[in-house]
């Protein structure tokens, strides 16, 4: 059985991971670049990840970087007032399918707030808010999330990859380790980031 200060250093590292992610909403917002992959290695100041579409990209580790986790979620977890990222693609029905979703804790609520495009594949796009409702029906669940005074109606399906943040330490971005990393791009065409996503026990991060 854990002692009670094991889970005081893990909710402080998840506290801390979080407070990272959330001092830069843009991170997970429109701009900046975002990087999906495998760490192929990783050293004080530099991660090197095997992208999706198999080329070597190298980001630069600022000072002070933090790793993030997460944690597989359900549908039953999503409930009226949480503020969930979605990413989506338009269905045939004239809706939205939903590719992913993540649930935001509290701390992180209004991260990236609105509904813009997505690199997740072609025509996709993000909408980050608040769930008014989630409607039950023969598709799967209508999600209705409701940024800045408008609203977008999103179905979740059953297959549909859904998580939340999670505690990790930066010990766990590691060579396999599937990462996302929400990085800016210098002048120069050079990648750096404060915070890297990662994966744990096979977990990819499906943003």
């Amino acid at each position: 059985m854990r002692s009670s200060k094991t889970f005081q250093f893990a909710a402080l590292a998840l506290a801390t991971s979080l407070a990272t992610l959330a001092a830069s909403p843009s991170a997970l917002a429109a701009d900046g670049v975002r990087v999906r992959g495998t760490v192929v290695s990783v050293s004080a100041d530099t991660l090197l990840v095997k992208s999706r579409d198999g080329d070597n990209v190298s980001v630069k580790l600022n000072a002070g970087w933090k790793a993030g986790g997460i944690a597989k979620a359900t549908l039953a977890d999503i409930k009226p007032g949480d503020f969930v990222g979605i990413a989506s693609l338009p269905n045939a029905k004239g809706g939205d399918g939903a590719l992913e979703v993540l649930i935001f804790p509290p701390s992180m609520r209004g991260t990236g707030e609105g509904s813009y495009g997505w690199d997740l594949k072609p025509n996709s796009t993000m909408t980050n808010g608040a769930v008014s409702e989630a409607v039950q029906s023969v598709d799967g669940t209508t999600v209705n999330v409701v940024y800045h005074g408008q609203s977008k109606k999103i179905v979740v399906t059953p297959a549909t990859p859904i998580v939340t943040f999670a505690p990790a330490v930066n010990a766990d971005v590691k060579p396999g380790a599937a990462v996302f990393v929400p990085a800016d791009r210098a002048d120069d065409g050079k990648l750096s980031t404060g915070r890297v996503v990662v994966g744990k026990d096979g977990l990819v991060p499906p943003m």
